[in-house]
């Protein structure tokens, strides 16, 4: 009798590179891999969306459509190219109106995507409708999504097989168009069992022939268990990673799988052991360059209690890394129990997982519940739709009274269509008045990436990625710096390198020539105590030459300042919001602690500060 024939997609271009470095990897850096894993033999791959989205624009000054493009260019006209989207979130953290919803599909179909992988981090099967049916429109495949997870101890009401059973009764009776399945599990804590009963149930209820997939990650050290669980159930396909992004907080690894199901009736997309090691050869070269955050590599024991998606983890301890407080990350993981017990049991899967990890954050920084993380009290209150246990009742409370915001029933898309700032129009007009060609693509750009989507437009935009085994820092810098993804035509850029940031200024000739103007170390390796020295004395100077009396406003925790609303000389009154600084994805606004007049502003857009650095004095 033949094996059953298993469809593999290879996560490793997405959820791989999401999952070991936040997202950030360079495309010049990673399509020979491509072309090397379509000479091995595979043709179906996780190519975008996500973080791969966002994060292209935010840290590595790259098109994400230009990025699709050049994949397929790679991998081939005949690969199933598929994309990850949130449902109405489509690639962001908030809700997008129902013309960002269709644009995502049509720009995703124009750029390359076969199919979507459409989920909804609470399971409100509403929350899939309206996009199911756009990706449809734009004549995609949709592959919706029951989005998995293991509760914390001694919670109970959610994620469990009949819970499963109801989310995916709903995506059938309301009649959501799917070309396939996906039982998707981002933070790879459910249990071998409760997989292959979940699988027999979709089996038993779906209608025959209708493919199904399993998504995990090994963050919790049973993802193969898992997925030789969910073969014996009957799932028609599951997700692999390539070494050296698989693992740890990635999938499995291609190699360990075909290992795992020898001597059994399985398939694994024709894939051979000798094709895959010569494609992991190619993508461990392209990638030698690359910092590899060891938590990214390691199993970590605490998941399955305060669930951790692999695909946000390293996002989340690289931005940490990059504000100098990757010490409080244990801290935070162990406070996100409480958080999860608390919320509502919405998946811990991008957003919901960046909104758990936003307050568990806070909480440790601020001290409990003092600070509401706003994607986490909008969740508990109702602006994302309706969560799968109604979050306790002290934590409602107190979010909306931290937000000002009431509980609300009403669809998030109906609320996302009366906000002005989510139109079409309204982006239009932000291009125009920038200069810049109002297109179907740099509409959506901005829409997803607002202020960080106009900036890359502008040619404003750094690239920020670590690498750390270069013997010429100079020439390494300059290779980064020259990618050809760079698309203005002069601009600054912050290069990470063995740890050291460099600022790199980069002018673009006529043709594709691209000159390195200069290389600045931005803290010299023999003096870079010497440096931060001099800067806290010049910074200490500065506050003594302010009046004793004037009132210091500090910044509660280290990040950047994105908005200074306030210049010297002006007259501002108590609760008026001074500066925005941004940390861990969140936006904090910093009021006037009392009415006076700014006698000094310290900070400019875009600076770092350290948690308690001086903003302004207020006379």
């Amino acid at each position: 009798m033949a094996k059953k024939f298993i469809d593999i997609m290879d996560t490793t271009f997405r959820d791989g590179f999401q999952s070991v470095f936040g997202a950030r990897v360079l495309m010049d850096d990673f399509l020979p891999a491509v072309s090397a894993a379509r000479m091995a033999g595979i043709n179906h791959f996780e190519f975008g969306g996500g973080a791969r989205f966002q994060t292209l624009y935010f840290y590595l000054n790259e098109d994400a459509f230009t990025m699709m493009d050049r994949f397929r260019e790679a991998a081939g006209s005949g690969a199933n190219l598929q994309t990850l989207a949130r449902g109405i979130n489509t690639v962001t953290l908030d809700t997008g109106s129902r013309e960002i919803i269709d644009l995502h599909a049509k720009m995703f179909k124009k750029h390359s995507a076969t199919t979507i992988r459409n989920f909804d981090a609470l399971n409100d099967v509403n929350n899939l409708r309206y996009s199911a049916k756009r990706i449809k429109k734009h004549d995609l495949k949709h592959e919706v999504v029951v989005t998995m997870m293991d509760l914390p101890p001694g919670c109970t009401g959610a994620h469990d097989v009949a819970f499963y059973e109801k989310t995916l009764r709903e995506i059938l009776d309301t009649g959501i168009p799917y070309d396939s399945v996906c039982f998707k599990d981002a933070s790879g804590t459910s249990s071998p069992q409760k997989v292959y009963e979940t699988i027999k149930m979709a089996k038993r209820l779906l209608p025959e022939g209708t493919h199904v997939r399993l998504h995990t990650h090994e963050t919790a050290g049973v993802s193969v268990a898992c997925y030789l669980a969910a073969l014996e159930a009957g799932v028609d396909g599951i997700d692999l990673a390539a070494a050296p992004v698989s693992g740890g907080t990635s999938q499995p690894d291609i190699l360990t799988m075909l290992h795992a199901v020898k001597g059994k009736d399985y398939d694994l997309g024709g894939l051979e052991i000798d094709k895959i090691l010569q494609y992991e050869e190619v993508l461990r070269d392209c990638l030698k360059d690359y910092f590899f955050p060891p938590e990214a590599t390691q199993v970590l024991p605490l998941i399955p209690f305060s669930p951790m998606p692999g695909g946000a983890l390293t996002a989340n301890t690289q931005m940490m890394r990059d504000n100098n407080i990757l010490n409080k990350f244990p801290e935070v993981i162990r406070a996100m129990r409480e958080v999860v017990e608390l919320g509502g049991y919405g998946t811990s899967v991008t957003p919901v997982s960046q909104f758990y990890f936003q307050q568990a954050f806070n909480n440790v920084m601020f001290g409990k519940w003092k600070k509401i993380a706003d994607g986490y009290g909008r969740m508990v209150l109702g602006y994302f739709g309706k969560t799968p246990v109604k979050p306790n009742e002290d934590i409602i409370k107190i979010a909306s009274e931290q937000l000002n915001l009431p509980v609300t029933t009403e669809d998030p898309v109906d609320i996302a269509d009366k906000d002005i700032t989510k139109t079409v129009l309204y982006v239009r007009h932000q291009l125009e008045e920038a200069g810049i060609e109002d297109t179907d693509e740099n509409i959506f750009i901005v829409a997803a990436c607002k202020e960080k989507g106009l900036a890359f437009l502008k040619g404003e935009a750094k690239v920020n990625v670590r690498k750390n085994v270069s013997a010429n820092t100079h020439e390494e810098a300059k290779k980064v710096s020259s990618s050809k993804s760079v698309k203005s035509s002069a601009g600054s850029y912050t290069v990470v390198v063995n740890g050291e940031k460099y600022d790199v200024q980069v002018i673009e000739g006529e043709g594709a020539a691209i000159d390195v103007g200069k290389i600045t170390k931005v803290a010299d390796a023999k003096s870079s105590d010497l440096s931060k020295e001099e800067q806290k004395e010049e910074a200490k100077k500065g506050e003594e030459a302010v009046d004793a009396n004037a009132l210091k406003v500090k910044a509660e925790l280290p990040g950047s300042v994105s908005k200074v609303f306030v210049k010297e000389g002006e007259s501002v009154k108590e609760g008026q919001i001074l500066f925005l600084l941004e940390a861990m994805k969140m936006e904090t606004e910093i009021s006037a602690p009392k009415s006076g007049t700014v006698v000094k502003v310290f900070v400019s857009q875009g600076q770092a500060v350290e948690g308690g650095g001086v903003l302004c004095a207020i006379g």
